[in-house]
C-alpha cells in the first residue's frame, strides 16, 4: 500500500502544477496587475506612480510567465508565476494584497467552515440514507410513488430558494433563530441550526433518490433472495445487509467530500455571515486578491486528491477483496 500511496503523491504533483498553471492564468486574463493595484489602493485619484509603487511591493511589477530581460534558469524564476507559486508546494502561503497572513488567516477560519460542514454532512448522510431505505422498503407502493414525487419537486428548487426562505419565515416570522452572524465557542450554535437545516432539506431531493437507486441494485441480487430464504423479515434484510453491502459507493461520496469540508460552503458562509474559508474566498475574488485567491484554489486541489486516496483506502476497509497495487 505505501507504494501505492507514493505513486499517488507524484501523479498528483504535475495535477497540481497544472492547476496552478490554469488558476495563474484565467486570473490575469481577468484582471491585470494595475487593475488589482487600483483595486486595492481605491478607483478614484490614484496616481501612476502609487499604482507603481503598490505593483513593486507586492512584486507585481515582473513579467507573468516569462521574463525575456533576463538569462538562463531567471528568464522564469523571475516571473510573477515563479515567485508566487513555488512556496505553495511548501504550503507557505505567503501574505496577502491586503497584507494579511493567509496562514494564520486559514487556520482561523477553518473551525467555522467545519462547524457548519460537519454537521450538515453527518445528519444529511442519516436522513438521506434513512429515506432511501423506507422508500426501498415501501417500493411498488403508492409511498414510494409519493416520495420520488417529492424528491423531484425539493430536487428542482433552488438553494437559494431554501436560503431566503429558511431566513425569511423561521429567523424572521418565528423568531427562532438569529437570520446570520456567528459567534464562538457553545455560542455558534444558535447561529448554525437554522444554515444546517436548510443544506440537509436542499439535498434530501437528490440525496434520497441517489442511495435508492443503490439500494435498488442490491435487493436484486443473490445474497438478498438467500437472506429471505432463510426467514430475515425484509427490515433485517435491509438494514442488515442491503445497507451494508452498498458501503463503498456511499464511501466513495463521503471520503471525497470529507476534506472539502474543510473549504466551506462559499454561497452559506456568504449568505449567513460566517467567517469561514467559503466567505473568505469570496470576499478575496471581490476585492482582486489575487494571492488569497491562488492559496485557496490550490488548497482545494490538494484536499481533494487527499480524498480521492483516502476513497481508494476506505475501500480495502470495507471490501477485503479490493487490493491497491
Amino acid at each position: 500500500m505505501m507504494s501505492y500511496i507514493i505513486r499517488r503523491f507524484l501523479y498528483a504533483l504535475p495535477l497540481l502544477m497544472a492547476v496552478n498553471v490554469l488558476t495563474f492564468v484565467l486570473f490575469f486574463v481577468v484582471n491585470s496587475p494595475d487593475d488589482m493595484a487600483r483595486m486595492q489602493l481605491g478607483q478614484k485619484h490614484v496616481t501612476e506612480q502609487a499604482i507603481q509603487n503598490w505593483k513593486h511591493q507586492h512584486g507585481y511589477d515582473l513579467p507573468l510567465l516569462w521574463n525575456s530581460g533576463q538569462a538562463g534558469g531567471k528568464c522564469l524564476s523571475d516571473t510573477i508565476f515563479y515567485q508566487k507559486s513555488v512556496n505553495l508546494f511548501l504550503f507557505d502561503f505567503g501574505i496577502s494584497d491586503s497584507g494579511r497572513n493567509i496562514g494564520t488567516d486559514i487556520r482561523q477560519r477553518m473551525w467555522p467552515s467545519l462547524a457548519l460542514a460537519l454537521p450538515s454532512l453527518a445528519v444529511g448522510l442519516l436522513v438521506n440514507i434513512t429515506l432511501a431505505l423506507l422508500m426501498v422498503l415501501f417500493r411498488n407502493t403508492y409511498v414510494e410513488l409519493g416520495s420520488s414525487v417529492l424528491c423531484v419537486m425539493l430536487m428542482s428548487v433552488s438553494s437559494l430558494f431554501y436560503i431566503i426562505g429558511g431566513q425569511f419565515v423561521i429567523g424572521k416570522l418565528l423568531k427562532l433563530v438569529p437570520i446570520s452572524g456567528y459567534d464562538s465557542g457553545l455560542a455558534a450554535i444558535k447561529f448554525l441550526i437554522l444554515p444546517v437545516m436548510i443544506s440537509v432539506v436542499a439535498g434530501i431531493g437528490s440525496g434520497a433518490r441517489w442511495y435508492r437507486t443503490l439500494f435498488l441494485e442490491e435487493v436484486e441480487k443473490d445474497y438478498v433472495r438467500t437472506a429471505r430464504a432463510k426467514g430475515l423479515t425484509e427490515t433485517q434484510v435491509l438494514f442488515k445487509h442491503v445497507l451494508k453491502n452498498a458501503m463503498i459507493p456511499i464511501l466513495t461520496g463521503v471520503v471525497v467530500v470529507l476534506p472539502l469540508l474543510f473549504m466551506g460552503s462559499l454561497i452559506m458562509e456568504s449568505f449567513f455571515s460566517i467567517p469561514g474559508l467559503g466567505s473568505y474566498t469570496i470576499d478575496a475574488i471581490n476585492r482582486q486578491d489575487f494571492a488569497i485567491v491562488r492559496s485557496m484554489v490550490f488548497l482545494g486541489s490538494v484536499l481533494y486528491v487527499a480524498g480521492l486516496l483516502l476513497t481508494d483506502i476506505s475501500y480495502t476497509l470495507v471490501d477485503p477483496r479490493v487490493r491497491l497495487s
